[in-house]
């Protein structure tokens, strides 16, 4: 028993890792929504006035989608990856394809988000009422009193309206509400299909096996792990050697001295090392051997950026 519950738990983890990406995503969706509804409760507020419900509307439902992916951008690794490639090499390397695979890749992480947003705003619908209510024409509605206009339309959201014109409200309210959660669910509809279609392309496109994949990104992680700590050690090593030298001491507890003493720092790595293994990087081979990152091509010693005769492209971007 207590086999198989081990067994099922480091089942369980192997899942969650090779998720990485789609449980983030899930995280960002659920944090999404979790904001927009403290946005409803606490800042919406429809100005219920001709003219600036449209833009108050659309505002709320923009101009937070926008924030929300300009961060998705700034917080994308391969963002700041094609600054480095294009402040150091240039784009000249990538055909169009990776290219175009490379910026679906940065739009698509970074659309998470804002897509959450105006999906649940549409769903809610408070926002697409106050943008649009205002502009249903009186003539739609059963005996609507003539001498009402689109000021009286505009503060239907706000409720308030004189008592014959309840049931008015009640009607342009419910009409514009299911418009709305139309357009919501169709939003996901669109989306769950290009989610699917992309999957779909990914692996059709790929010149490798799923396993082979599901190792690219073990590797991936495993090598950014590995890097990120081996980089803080390192790090901190090197800074306890300069204050040393500066002070004639460093003030160091255990963990640190035994750190010190078990892995010694002689130098750092010079700035064409750095520049070697940072950047955009698609799937290459040398020789029918992969490469499977920057990293590991710069420890391979391969030369270039560019697909060589005998080397292979894939235009399939790492994660």
């Amino acid at each position: 028993m207590a086999a198989l519950i081990a067994e099922n738990f480091r089942f369980l983890s192997l899942f969650f890792k090779s998720k990485d990406v789609m449980i983030f995503n899930g995280l960002v969706a659920l944090g999404t929504v979790g904001s927009e509804e403290l946005f409803s409760v606490v800042a919406f507020n429809c100005p219920c006035s001709p003219a600036r419900n449209y833009i108050y509307g659309l505002a709320a439902i923009g101009v937070p989608a926008l924030a929300l992916f300009l961060i998705g951008v700034i917080w994308n690794n391969h963002t700041w990856n094609l600054v480095a490639e294009c402040h150091k090499r240039g784009t000249k390397n990538f055909s169009t394809a990776a290219t175009f695979l490379l910026f679906g890749s940065i739009m698509g992480r970074a659309a998470v988000a804002p897509v959450t947003w105006s999906v649940i705003s549409l769903l809610r619908g408070e926002a697409y009422i106050c943008a649009l209510s205002e502009f249903v024409k009186p003539s739609s509605l059963d005996k609507f009193p003539a001498d009402y206009g689109a000021e009286v339309l505009a503060r239907f959201p706000c409720k308030d309206v004189p008592a014959n014109l309840t049931k008015f409200r009640d009607e342009v309210t419910r009409r514009l509400r299911y418009e709305s959660q139309l357009f919501g669910w169709l939003l996901i509809g669109i989306v769950a299909v290009l989610v699917f279609l992309t999957k779909c392309l990914k692996h059709c496109c790929s010149p490798l096996s799923y396993r082979q994949e599901a190792y690219w990104a073990q590797y991936r992680s495993n090598e950014d792990k590995l890097f990120r700590r081996t980089a803080e050690v390192h790090s901190r090593i090197l800074a306890a050697k300069n204050v040393k030298h500066f002070f004639g001491f460093v003030a160091l507890d255990k963990e640190e001295k035994e750190l010190v003493q078990e892995f010694p720092v002689e130098g750092v790595q010079p700035s064409p090392q750095w520049n070697a293994i940072t950047g955009v990087y698609i799937y290459r081979e040398n020789k029918g051997f992969p490469l499977y990152s920057r990293l590991h091509k710069w420890a391979k010693g391969v030369e270039g950026n560019g697909p060589s005769p005998e080397g292979h492209e894939m235009l399939f971007l790492a994660s």
